[in-house]
């Protein structure tokens, strides 16, 4: 009996498959493109080739044991942008938009024509900043990412696409700024407009990290808190802002209030959220004050090292 691509669809849904997931599974073992989703609605009624059905078969498998569908297609879009991702950065979750959206109002305050500074730190797949660059073309855009793989993948993107985007390997703003990482040849500016951050923000406790095992480790969990890495942001990054900059942070769902304590610790202004697609509180942002305090009162907890202010 020929297996028609509607047969193979409701044999991966009876598997428990996400309706969704496994369109665009499909979608990628026939070779066709993840926009074609209308296309499988018009052909349901086609054979499937015994080669596209193993590999079909094979995909499922994939994501049934947990495997982002992002990374079996290779591709995400986010903002507008289709990136290549794969396991060595993050699968770009829709959320973050939210953080893209507010990043892209605060650069909105200033005249088209202008040309700001933005950092984006820990940028994995590069989706952050390439969405500023795409929608902001005057925007100088930094992209920071302590891994090497990380950084590969977000040049790779750039490239592919055709932004901008400077990338540079450091590990958030110590030493800041870093000397340039070959083959690129521009210098970091010493302060920014605007730094934006989806930093790793998981307990390491968290109840949820084993459905998160195909993804970097180093990416999601930051302390017994989760704030770990947020903490050293939030204190290094009043030195590297312009006067009245701005540091905008995606966080955990249940992280606003701690997040914005730590902003009011170190003298940020205007200290506000923003919500995701499911409600809660997912960014948390301020405006740099007009005296940060010195980096060599911060309590030595933080584990960082000192920042090279510029």
């Amino acid at each position: 009996m020929t297996q028609t691509l509607q047969h193979a669809l409701r044999q991966a849904s009876q598997q428990g498959l996400d309706r969704l997931d496994a369109q665009l599974l499909l979608l990628h073992a026939l070779g066709r493109p993840s926009h074609q989703r209308s296309w499988l609605l018009a052909h349901d009624t086609d054979a499937i080739t015994p080669s596209a059905r193993l590999a079909f078969e094979n995909l499922c498998q994939r994501r049934q044991a947990g495997e982002p569908v992002a990374y079996l297609t290779g591709e995400r879009y986010f903002h507008g942008l289709a990136l290549q991702v794969d396991a060595r950065v993050l699968d770009p979750r829709p959320d973050t938009e939210t953080l893209v959206d507010w990043a892209l109002d605060i650069l909105a305050q200033d005249s088209p024509t202008a040309a700001p500074t933005v950092l984006d730190l820990g940028t994995g797949s590069g989706a952050i900043a390439l969405a500023i660059q795409q929608a902001r073309p005057q925007a100088e855009v930094w992209a920071v990412d302590a891994s090497p793989d990380a950084l590969a993948v977000a040049r790779l993107n750039a490239e592919r696409l055709d932004l901008p985007v400077h990338g540079c390997q450091n590990h958030w703003l110590r030493d800041w700024p870093p000397e340039p990482t070959p083959p690129h040849t521009a210098h970091p500016p010493a302060r920014f407009d605007l730094i934006v951050s989806n930093p790793p923000y998981i307990r390491t406790d968290d109840p949820h990290l084993p459905s998160l095992r195909h993804e970097p480790l180093s990416a999601l969990v930051s302390g017994p808190d989760g704030l770990d890495a947020l903490r050293e942001i939030i204190a290094t990054a009043p030195h590297h802002l312009k006067p009245s900059g701005w540091l905008l942070l995606e966080h955990g769902w249940d992280q606003g209030d701690a997040v914005a304590a730590l902003l009011r610790t170190h003298g940020f202004n205007a200290i506000s959220h923003r919500h995701d697609l499911a409600g809660h509180v997912r960014c948390t942002g301020g405006q740099r004050g007009a005296n940060p305090q010195p980096l060599h009162d911060y309590p030595p907890e933080l584990g960082m090292a000192k920042a090279r202010v510029g």
